[in-house]
C-alpha cells in the first residue's frame, strides 16, 4: 500500500449547485449557486488501496472488517480491510454489461448481522433488450460465497442499454430502488411503468403498503416518486429524509429531496436542455413539479451520493457528498431542513463512481473505469 498526500485542489471554475467546467451551451440564468467556501489541497489526505476494473458500487459490511465492491463486468469482490486481500465472491449471476448495464449496486440487508442477507442490482439479457433487476441472497463472507439469490423486483418494460440507475437504499422496513427512464423519457411521467421513478418495496420485494399510486387502476403499485431521469445516488439523512442525486440531460443535474408521491418533472421540466440543443421548460413556481434542492449547470454527472454521519471531518456531519463523473469532482452540500447549499468542491482528477463511509469515519472513493483507484480520505 502506498501512502501519499495528493494535491486535491479546488476546481478553477465554481460548480453551480451547481457549477462545473466549460459549458457547451450558455448556462445563462439557469446557473445555480456556487460553493460558498474555498476548498484547498489541505482538507484531506488521500491513501491509495489498489485498482479495480470498472468498479460501480461499494459498501462496508456491518460488524466485519470487509468492504464489498461490485465491478460492472459482473464481479463481486470482498476486500479484507485488515490485510488488504481481495477475493472474488462466488454465486454472482450473469450480467448483460452492454452500454450502461452490468453488475450495479450492492447493499447489506437490515438483518445482515443475523442472517447475511444482501441485495444486488444488475442488468440481465431480455428478449426485448435489457432489464434491470434487484435480487436478494445470503452472503457468507468467510467463504466468499453468495447463495439463495433470487430476483425480487424488475424494471418493466425492458428496453435498451442506458439509464438503469438501480441504486439501493435499505431501511429496517423498506427497500428503495432508483429506476432510470431507460433513455425513453416519457415513462417518467407514466405511472403504469416503474421506469423514471423511485420505488418503495418491502424487504421481500413486494410493493410496500401505502404507496401513493397503489390504489390507481393500471398504476405500478411500487412507485414512491416519479419524474426522474437517471438517479444514480440515493441516501438517507439523520432525520430519515431521503435524498436522490440524478443526471440531467445536457446539464441540469439535480439533488432532490424525496416526498411521498412527488413528481420531479422529467422530461417536462429541467434546468438542462436536450442534447440536440432544444429547450426544456425550466422549473418554475406553480408548475406542479417538485423543484431540485440544488442543481448543476454546467453538469458534473453525479454518479454517487453519500450523507456523511461521522465526526472525523470537522463540520461535515450531515452533509451530502456527491461524486462527479464528468466533473471528476467531489462536492460537499450542506443540508438544512429542506434546503441544500453547495459549500465545497474538489477536483479529484478522475471520474468518481462510488462513495462510502467507513466505520472509523474515513471516506472511501472508488474511481470509474478500468484501473480505477480505491482511495481513502482522512483529515490532514
Amino acid at each position: 500500500m502506498r501512502r501519499l498526500l495528493v494535491p486535491v485542489a479546488a476546481a478553477a471554475l465554481a460548480l453551480t449547485g451547481c457549477t462545473g467546467g466549460t459549458a457547451s451551451v450558455d448556462p445563462d440564468d439557469r446557473a445555480g449557486q456556487a460553493p460558498s467556501t474555498a476548498a484547498t489541497s489541505e482538507d484531506f489526505r488521500v491513501t491509495e488501496h489498489g485498482e479495480f476494473d470498472e468498479g460501480w458500487a461499494m459498501t462496508f459490511l456491518p460488524g466485519s472488517e470487509h468492504l464489498l465492491i461490485s465491478q460492472r463486468g459482473g464481479e463481486l469482490l470482498l476486500r479484507d480491510q485488515a490485510s488488504g486481500d481481495v477475493v472474488e465472491v462466488a454465486g454472482v449471476p450473469p450480467v448483460d454489461d452492454g452500454g450502461q448495464g452490468g453488475l450495479h449496486d450492492v447493499a447489506p440487508g437490515a438483518t445482515y448481522a443475523d442472517d447475511g442477507s444482501v441485495y444486488l442490482s444488475w442488468v440481465r439479457d431480455h428478449p426485448e433488450g435489457a432489464q434491470g433487476v434487484v435480487g436478494r441472497g445470503t452472503l457468507d463472507a468467510d467463504r466468499a460465497e453468495l447463495t439463495d439469490l433470487e430476483v425480487i423486483w424488475e424494471q418493466d418494460p425492458a428496453a435498451g442499454n442506458g439509464h438503469f440507475a438501480l441504486r439501493l437504499l435499505v431501511r429496517d422496513d423498506h427497500l428503495f430502488v432508483t429506476s432510470g427512464d431507460r433513455q425513453e423519457q416519457t415513462p417518467a411521467q407514466d405511472t403504469s411503468s416503474n421506469l423514471g421513478g423511485v420505488v418503495r418495496l418491502t424487504p421481500d420485494g413486494d410493493p410496500a403498503p401505502g404507496n401513493p399510486w397503489a390504489g390507481d387502476d393500471g398504476a405500478a403499485a411500487e412507485l414512491w416518486t416519479i419524474g426522474h431521469r437517471n438517479p444514480l445516488g440515493i441516501a438517507e439523512d439523520s432525520q430519515g429524509r431521503i435524498w436522490v442525486s440524478e443526471m440531467g440531460p445536457r446539464h441540469g443535474d439535480e439533488l432532490n429531496l424525496l416526498s411521498e408521491g412527488g413528481n420531479y418533472g422529467w422530461p417536462a421540466a429541467s434546468m438542462g436542455r436536450h442534447y440536440d440543443g432544444r429547450d426544456i421548460p425550466e422549473h418554475r413556481d406553480g408548475d406542479g413539479f417538485v423543484p431540485p434542492a440544488a442543481y448543476w449547470v454546467p453538469a458534473i454527472s453525479p454518479g454517487s451520493l453519500l450523507i456523511y454521519g461521522g465526526d472525523r471531518f470537522d463540520g461535515w456531519s450531515g452533509s451530502a457528498l456527491v461524486g462527479g463523473l464528468s466533473g471528476q469532482s467531489l462536492v460537499r452540500v450542506e443540508l438544512r431542513d429542506e434546503t441544500a447549499t453547495v459549500v465545497q468542491e474538489w477536483d479529484m482528477g478522475e471520474r468518481v463512481r462510488a462513495l462510502a463511509e467507513a466505520p472509523d469515519g474515513a471516506i472511501w472513493v472508488l474511481e470509474d473505469g478500468p484501473g480505477g483507484r480505491l482511495l481513502e480520505l482522512t483529515p490532514v
